[in-house]
């Protein structure tokens, strides 16, 4: 499934979003007030330069002292952001999140203009029901040829004991 087919791509707020020079302290308000854990940076024709998370407040600005109320986002934000296409396959992407171990994906259009913010729980809420799917039709396919050559090897044990057993009984 292409991440544009996600219900929650078309209904999705709009990312929240700021400007490079503005401070922690005026992100970090915005993020509180709409209950996001990351505020994207884009450039003024909002193309993403990076994202700033609540692992990188902790981490770049309370664990090294900085005054958030004068340091700029583009002091601590993650430079270095996966960003993905409308049709990008869902899966594709969930992998890659788990394995690099992040959770916002932006979405941007052909000219890396930000479009919108998919995350891991957007994708799992579809990709549970899919992945269980996927593994019984997975199981079936692995042990359905198996499980023919055990019956046929289990039909002839069994009719081997049952002809030994009518010849030590007529006996």
């Amino acid at each position: 499934m292409r991440i544009a087919d996600r219900k929650e791509f078309a209904t999705k707020a709009p990312p929240l979003t700021c400007g490079p020079d503005t401070t922690v302290f005026d992100a970090v308000t915005q993020m509180a007030e709409k209950n996001f854990g990351s505020i994207f940076i884009t450039d003024e024709d909002d193309r993403v330069l990076g994202v700033m998370t609540e692992r990188d407040i902790f981490r770049r600005v309370i664990g090294e002292n900085r005054d958030p109320k004068t340091t700029r986002v583009s002091e601590v934000m993650t430079t270095e952001v996966r960003m993905a296409n409308k049709d990008d396959q869902v899966l594709e992407w969930l992998q890659v999140m788990s394995n690099e171990r992040f959770r916002r994906l932006p979405v941007v259009d052909e000219e890396k203009r930000l479009v919108t913010v998919m995350s891991q729980g957007d994708f799992v809420s579809y990709t549970w029901p899919q992945l269980l799917g996927q593994v019984g039709q997975m199981a079936q396919a692995t042990f359905a040829p198996a499980f023919n050559v055990i019956a046929i090897v289990g039909g002839i044990a069994v009719y081997t004991l049952v002809l030994i057993l009518l010849l030590l009984y007529a006996r």
